[in-house]
């Protein structure tokens, strides 16, 4: 088992001489040519000693990105025509999508197909996941919040990922989301949200307490529907205070 965290795109970005200058995108850009050339060393290393087919390599994010957060390293000047968050609102230290919706890459030679999927899952799972492909059990009160989505991780047909999924921020806020199939329940205890595009420099901004969004329908998260379907707001509502209560999501 290796757990490799990289530091190449967090502030202070310092890449290696070598990369330096390479992307033309400035200091940013150069850590991420670094990190990828890192990934490549991993994987090239795997096939070198024959573990290619007998690993499961994930590559994942903490959170959303971030392009300015008080480092004067000109990745706002320098970022080209390039959105780190894509169409997704807000960005690190947000509950939105952008905070919370990350990239994730599951690569087992021989045994994962390439596909893109769909399902849900969170890093917190790969707990369960690992333990289940390893054959062992989780103690009841081992990793709460932790799910088997090792079907999902595969990219078996027909497998599942987490029918729902409660985000949060640093946690100091008081501020979630609650994702449940198509729809996601904002909750910002704090009325303060990093709300901006990731383009533009770290702001708090007034929001509501709730929000509701269809995601299939928003991804951008840019429609409020709590007005429109009042139902569902209380429900959700509802199963994130349960969770929250609980101090579990997993039964």
């Amino acid at each position: 088992f290796l757990f490799l965290a990289s530091h190449d795109p967090h502030v202070p970005r310092v890449p290696h001489e070598r990369f330096q200058g390479k992307s033309g995108l400035g200091p940013r850009g150069d850590a991420i040519l670094q990190f990828d050339w890192c990934v490549g060393e991993v994987t090239a290393a795997l096939e070198c000693l024959g573990l290619a087919e007998k690993t499961l390599v994930i590559v994942c994010s903490d959170n959303g990105p971030v392009m300015d957060d008080g480092y004067v390293d000109f990745a706002l000047e320098k970022r080209g025509d390039h959105r780190a968050g894509g169409p997704l609102r807000g960005g690190k230290y947000s509950v939105y999508e952008g905070g919370t919706r990350t990239p994730f890459i599951a690569r087992w030679k021989g045994a994962v197909a390439p596909r893109v999927s769909g399902e849900v899952v969170c890093t917190i799972d790969l707990a369960s996941s690992f333990a289940a492909l390893a054959g062992q059990p989780v103690p009841v009160n081992g990793f709460p919040d932790s799910f088997d989505v090792s079907g999902a991780l595969l990219g078996r047909r027909g497998a599942k990922g987490r029918a729902s999924l409660v985000q949060q921020d640093n946690g100091q806020a008081g501020n979630y989301g609650y994702r449940a199939g198509n729809w996601k329940l904002v909750r910002h205890d704090s009325k303060q949200a990093y709300n901006q595009r990731v383009e533009e420099q770290l702001r708090n901004t007034p929001v509501p307490a709730f929000q509701l969004f269809d995601l299939s329908k928003d991804i951008g998260e840019s429609k409020d529907l709590s007005t429109a379907h009042p139902e569902v707001l209380e429900r959700m509502k509802s199963e994130l205070v349960g969770i929250i209560t609980s101090g579990r999501s997993r039964p």
